[in-house]
């Protein structure tokens, strides 16, 4: 291993990983050609941020909402309704860092439950394009095998769009509401049954979305100033999410003159949003659109981007000394205010951020290819150092000199523990791992069996809540892993059958857990005039 570089006035860390990371992963399964035209949608290639047209510039992955300009779409939705019963993230790594060592003991496996009673097959409209969501059956649930549970409903679409493509990186759950965004649109519908409740129009092309809502169901949008080639995002809005009303628009105001609005990141806490593009950033109150803070620009150390979590704020920091190093700062999200510095050893700089409280990122140097994970205390000193086997996706949220960071989708930490996913090789099966953030050591992993893949969700009530990927005749999996380690306990076993190979082809899905239910959602579409998968919920 390379031993990583100290930062001054740190205490000498313990080993990491020094390895190179290796290629990039196209993240949740690059669809096979099938007969169920649900199956079938095409992956779309990564592109590199351009103006105006761009991969979203959402959270995680390489997907966010923002494509290209071009003629309004000609949409037509269906509902295709599986049952009548009823927080972001966006999978896909741009590269992996290995931890050396052999496997020791085996450790648990996730296990098919026995104990899930089956139920009743509704029926589904066969998202033709012109069915009324519910005229014309085909069962997505016929082919559950005892104690698999059900698809509630799909969400289909055909769009002729730019060729491009257009972008749908949005899913947020309030209450009995999921909220979908859609090039330029915004759409809730009923957790329940799958029907529109309401649909907000936006005036060009959305260019991103905040992950978080407000306790009051409350969300920031960005969208761009116009049609055509020569427009930038910066039109911001807030959205009742419960209502599908507009609260209040405007205009990020620059902040210099080489403030370049290509795709900026959005980051919420208490009444604050941040707005991160290219170097420079802004605060605003999301209650009533007032200024509340900008970056600084002129000589010194300097945020480029702030990103939240978990009640605290934290800002990435380049400094304009002859080695540009790079610091990380605790931030006061209603004064700006800097309250801890943490400053890199030179030449480095953060490709990740795991989680903001507790503050852990991975750090980078791109010459050496020396990397390592740091834990930082609630005053900025390094804790720890992450150490452990295995292969973890690095860099998820660095997509270009454009885009700010945002905290890595696959990534969950509690109080003291954090969560990864292993990377998976080509048919073969990831882990969970956890690791202590007090010690840096891993404490326990979960394999996901046969050639499975596992992706964390959320850490509630003392349970990691994480994804089964679904595999072409077997659907996926909600289980619950108890923090200290165990068998996993199947939460939700999606049904087999013709729902298997359409939940499997979700490319760089967004995905949620809330209630009970399972929600998947694409993040980006083809607009080719054909029918594609937009949002599909599972649930008992």
């Amino acid at each position: 291993m390379t031993e990583l570089p100290q930062p001054p006035n740190q205490s000498p860390t313990p080993s990491g990983y020094g390895h190179l990371p290796g290629p990039p992963q196209q993240g949740y399964g690059f669809p096979p050609q099938g007969e169920n035209p649900y199956a079938q949608q095409p992956a779309y290639p990564p592109q590199p941020p351009t103006v105006p047209q761009q991969w979203p510039a959402g959270p995680g992955g390489p997907g966010g909402p923002g494509s290209g300009p071009g003629a309004a779409p000609k949409k037509k939705t269906v509902l295709l309704i599986a049952a009548s019963v009823a927080a972001a993230l966006v999978l896909g790594g741009v590269g992996y860092v290995a931890f050396s060592g052999d496997d020791k003991d085996p450790k648990p496996v996730a296990q098919e439950p026995t104990d899930a009673k089956p139920s009743a097959s509704p029926s589904a409209d066969k998202g033709d394009g012109n069915g009324d969501g519910g005229a014309q059956q085909a069962d997505l649930n016929s082919g559950r095998k005892q104690g698999e549970d059900k698809v509630l409903w799909l969400k289909t679409t055909k769009i002729e769009g730019p060729g491009m493509g257009v972008d749908a990186a949005g899913q947020w759950v309030v209450g009995d509401t999921v909220v979908k965004s859609l090039w330029k649109n915004l759409t809730g519908y009923s957790v329940t049954d799958g029907k529109e409740k309401w649909s907000l129009p936006f005036p060009a092309q959305i260019c991103s979305v905040a992950p978080q809502t407000t306790a009051e169901g409350r969300t920031v949008v960005m969208y761009r100033d116009g049609e055509g080639e020569n427009t930038s995002c910066t039109q911001l809005r807030v959205v009742d999410l419960k209502t599908g009303k507009e609260v209040w628009s405007k205009e990020v105001p620059k902040e210099g003159l080489f403030d370049i609005f290509t795709s900026p990141t959005l980051s919420m806490i208490g009444d604050t949003v941040t707005v991160s593009r290219g170097g420079n950033a802004s605060a605003f109150k999301i209650s009533n659109g007032d200024k509340l803070f900008a970056s600084p620009v002129g000589d010194g150390c300097n945020p480029d981007s702030y990103e939240a979590g978990n009640g605290k704020m934290i800002a990435l920091v380049t400094c304009t000394d002859e080695d540009s190093t790079a610091e990380v700062h605790g931030i006061d999200p209603v004064t700006g205010a800097k309250g801890w510095a943490y400053r890199l050893p030179a030449k480095f700089k953060v490709t990740s951020i795991y989680s903001v409280n507790p503050t852990v990122i991975d750090i980078g140097n791109e010459q050496t290819k020396q990397r390592s994970i740091v834990v930082l205390g609630p005053d900025g000193k390094q804790t720890a150092t992450l150490a452990g086997e295995g292969s973890f996706a690095v860099g998820c949220g660095d997509t270009g000199i454009f885009r700010s960071l945002a905290t890595c989708p696959s990534a969950v930490v509690d109080a003291n523990t954090l969560y990864l996913p292993t990377a998976a090789g080509t048919g073969k099966a990831n882990e969970i791992v956890a690791f202590d953030l007090a010690t840096g050591k891993d404490k326990w992993r979960v394999p996901a069996g046969g050639k499975r893949i596992l992706t964390p969700l959320k850490a509630v009530n003392g349970q990691l809540i994480a994804y089964r990927k679904a595999e072409e005749e077997q659907g996926g999996e909600v289980l619950s892993i108890p923090a200290a380690g165990g068998t996993p306990t199947a939460l939700l076993r999606h049904p087999s059958g013709p729902a298997a190979p359409i939940e499997r082809t979700f490319t760089l899905p967004r995905l949620d857990y809330v209630d009970g239910r399972f929600f998947i959602s694409s993040t980006h579409l083809r607009a080719q005039g054909q029918d594609e998968k937009l949002l599909m919920v599972f649930g008992k």
